[in-house]
């Protein structure tokens, strides 16, 4: 049964709506299906999905979802195991689709799903179900590596080939490649379009052509650019853009500056890292008498470039952001409005918009200004520049001496405002960011942590400051506005995390469905120093939900504020852009009629801004992986410290100092059957008691690299021994082992797998013996019998990466 796509949309929306009932007016102006014909179609559409049990009527004329239909709408998300999981309400949890249950449903898919069970809290069974049908189609295209076919196998099959299409989720699939389109060489990277898709007769099996050839995998670059196309991230601008861009000057023209606050002869400037061409925002700031601040955040005015509806503006809509690749930028905007007329670049004017804070010692707004105006940036600071001359370096210090006293007062007011918001309860998740350094041709040179110091950390104060300002401007009037919102954790995963931060000693206060962020930040503060302070901190990141956009003022949980939005980058992010319009028709003084028909298309337009930073931020990911597999790649064999970064039913992932991760699989640990605590985030040994837990020290071996799954495979060399409490040794009971069957190995040699290497009784006395004298790390797999000495490490296999990450002595 297929529906038109009125009839998919209203069962769509029929299913989010399940508590609702809607009559067939409010539907015609939700769909735009007002007029006699367009009516007619609808109440048509309503009349169908009613004779198939879609949906019912109830009172006077009122529509709703079938109560009595156990079918549900989601978005399907596939796993390369075959399984997959369904997304119906984000307030409650998935559905798990069995191998065997997913029908021809591809990732990202729109699906009709049948309930077979929900979830049983007595036996702690999840929810499960299977699919129906498709209903919407997620990918009309794939990029992916072409293997063609030589001339007896096109006549047997009637293709040229085949594409092994690259997919975000690993879902397992081949699109046989049609002649009617481009004809590659094996080893081409390529884009197809699909034709058709799985089908009962055909599953896993794709038919498309081949629209674009990308390059040769083999060609540098290319590696990058099939990512761009995988996520679906353009990666030049159309025709209508390019000549659009010509008609702007060079130069702002003086009489666009009229009206505006000219600001040009004041000390403002510009702090970014060295390689940044995109410079969005400036600062200013001035000491008052009575120890209060005058900080000026100063933000390019790309809205008086970019006008709604224009070329421009419509390619920016659809890219929503900049993305920021280890070897390049894929911006927003062109590059002559990016890196040139709406760039702040020093000793050029440049059109803005100004917020105004004065600043008590508190960190308090006492007042602000929001205005138009025009600036030329005196000096263009790098962060390190920035750093060392706080620091106190003597030769920078005297080439900016003009500058120093007001970056000594920013360093201060800095202090002030990061105070304030710790005050109020921020969370701060100092996660580390890995910085990729790559050659000319984009191989990896190094891979080192991220250094975030006092002048990154100041201008994200002024932005922070910026953005709570314009936006409680803009709730105190009750005006449409763009927000950026950062939701109340979801009482589930709060309550999984306070049950892990209970098993580490630090009992949450509060309720998980209200917990504060004040009260977590105090759970941090009673572990701040210890060796699990990174471990609850990641967890309880994990346990956030996603920050977004919205046109509701919902507040920022994460930064304990109720007023929040995106104002400060409007060259690289496009609610920035929006917010920068909005402010520009407000100070026009509209009537509420003006106001209703230019701020109608918001909430579509913040959805969307979401959508595609989830988008750029995936395609961030994909990259990075697939860098950090590339460096590795030549690392097998050699040895590594870390610490377990994740644990799941399947293994555990260690993370390097260099933030590089891999995967341990369970089956890889041969020493006992174990459990796997999903509250707890551990591995327990059900002979050994060996714990296995987030935050633990180990010593690696690098096994295997795959770089085109972006996947690194470690094996276990060494780690810092543990023993499950008796607490957690009653929650392993009764769950499912795990792994490989154990070795008992008393002699130091290996048996045979399934031959017993000892009797029960034998292996008590083992076990006893194993636990007097046992050093601090315990080499995974090694004989039970007796205490042994550390293991020395191979120097002469062990990589230095860098100063900032290299071996380590254990136990250290």
């Amino acid at each position: 049964m297929s529906l038109s796509k009125l009839e998919n949309n209203l069962l769509l929306f029929f299913q989010e709506h399940r508590d609702k009932s809607f009559k067939a007016n409010d539907l015609a102006s939700q769909f735009n299906y007002q007029g006699s014909k367009n009516y007619k179609k609808l109440v048509k559409a309503l009349a169908f999905l009613e004779h198939i049990g879609e949906i019912e009527m109830v009172g006077q004329g009122n529509f709703r979802v079938a109560q009595n239909n156990n079918k549900l709408v989601g978005t399907f998300r596939a796993n390369a195991k075959g399984f997959g999981f369904i997304s119906v309400d984000p307030e409650k949890p998935d559905y798990f689709l069995p191998p065997g249950k997913v029908g021809q449903a591809m990732d990202g898919d729109t699906v009709e799903i049948r309930v077979l069970r929900e979830v049983d809290p007595q036996t702690g069974k999840g929810s499960e179900a299977e699919v129906v049908r498709v209903v919407e189609r997620a990918m009309d295209q794939v990029v992916g590596e072409f293997v063609a076919f030589n001339q007896d196998q096109r006549q047997d099959t009637g293709y040229i080939g085949y594409l092994i299409p690259r997919l975000d989720s690993g879902q397992s699939l081949r699109m046989m490649v049609d002649s009617k389109g481009l004809h590659p060489v094996t080893g081409s990277i390529c884009l197809a379009e699909i034709t058709q898709y799985p089908s009962p007769d055909n599953p896993g099996t794709l038919v498309g052509l081949i629209t674009k050839e990308i390059g040769h995998k083999d060609q540098p670059g290319v590696d990058i650019l099939e990512i761009l196309y995988q996520f679906g991230i353009p990666n030049e601008f159309p025709e209508d853009v390019l000549e659009q861009i010509k008609e702007f000057p060079d130069v702002i023209d003086p009489a666009q500056v009229q009206g505006r606050h000219d600001l040009r002869d004041q000390l403002i400037i510009t702090i970014d890292g060295a390689s940044a061409k995109d410079l969005d925002d400036a600062i200013s700031l001035e000491k008052n008498s009575d120890g209060s601040y005058e900080l000026g955040v100063h933000i390019a005015d790309v809205s008086h470039y970019v006008q709604k509806g224009s070329p421009i503006d419509q390619e920016a809509y659809q890219r929503g952001t900049s993305v920021y690749l280890t070897d390049r930028v894929v911006p927003m905007l062109p590059q002559k409005l990016s890196n040139g007329l709406c760039s702040l670049n020093p000793k050029e004017d440049r059109l803005t918009i100004t917020c105004q804070m004065t600043i008590n010692t508190q960190g308090k707004v006492t007042a602000f200004d929001i205005y138009l105006s025009v600036i030329n940036s005196s000096y263009r600071m790098t962060y390190r520049d920035v750093n060392e001359i706080l620091a106190g370096d003597a030769k920078l210090r005297q080439d900016y001496q003009e500058i120093v006293p007001m970056l000594e007062d920013m360093a201060a007011l800095h202090k002030i405002l990061e105070k304030m918001r710790l005050k109020r309860g921020a969370l701060n998740f100092d996660t580390k960011e890995a910085e990729i350094i790559v050659d000319e041709e984009g191989q990896p040179q190094d891979i080192v942590v991220r250094q975030r110091q006092t002048g990154e950390r100041m201008i994200e104060s002024f932005m922070l400051a910026a953005n709570e300002t314009v936006a409680g401007y803009f709730m105190a009037k009750q005006l449409p506005m763009v927000y950026r919102i950062h939701e109340q954790p979801d009482e589930e995963k709060m309550l999984r995390f306070a049950e892990f931060a209970s098993s580490l000693g630090v009992p949450l206060g509060g309720h998980a469905a209200t917990i504060k962020p004040k009260q977590l930040q105090e759970s941090l503060k009673k572990v701040q120093g210890q060796d699990f302070e990174s471990v609850l901190a990641m967890i309880m990141l994990r346990s956030m939900q996603q920050a977004k956009y919205s046109i509701e003022p919902l507040g920022h949980y994460g930064l304990a504020t109720k007023e929040y939005t995106h104002f400060t980058s409007p060259i690289r992010r496009y609610p920035d852009l929006m917010v920068h319009r909005l402010i520009h028709f407000y100070l026009t003084r509209p009537s509420k009629k003006e106001i209703y028909q230019e701020t109608s298309y918001l909430a579509g337009a913040a959805d969307q801004a979401s959508k595609m930073e989830r988008r750029a931020v995936d395609a961030e990911r994909e990259t990075d992986a697939l860098k950090k597999a590339e460096f590795m790649a030549d690392k097998i064999g050699q040895q590594f410290p870390g610490h377990i970064a994740s644990v799941t039913s399947f293994g555990m992932f260690v993370e390097l100092a260099n933030t590089v991760e891999g995967l341990i699989s369970l089956d890889k640990l041969s020493d006992d059957y174990y459990q796997f605590i999903p509250s707890h985030y551990m591995l327990v040994g059900e002979r050994t008691s060996n714990v296995f837990k987030i935050g633990q020290k180990v010593v690696i071996e690098v096994e295997k690299v795959d770089i085109s799954q972006r996947q690194i495979d470690f094996k276990l060399v060494d780690y810092e021994s543990q023993k499950a409490d008796q607490a957690a040794l009653d929650l392993a009971q009764g769950q499912k082992r795990l792994g490989r069957r154990p070795k008992q190995n008393t002699s130091g040699n290996h048996h045979k797998p399934g031959k017993s290497a000892a009797t029960s009784k034998g292996r008590a006395k083992n076990k006893a013996k194993a636990n007097q004298g046992k050093p601090k790390f315990a080499k995974s797999g090694q004989a039970k019998g007796k205490p042994k000495t550390k293991q020395k490490v191979r120097k002469n296999k062990t990589a230095k990466f860098s100063k900032s990450f290299k071996m380590t002595k254990r136990g250290k």
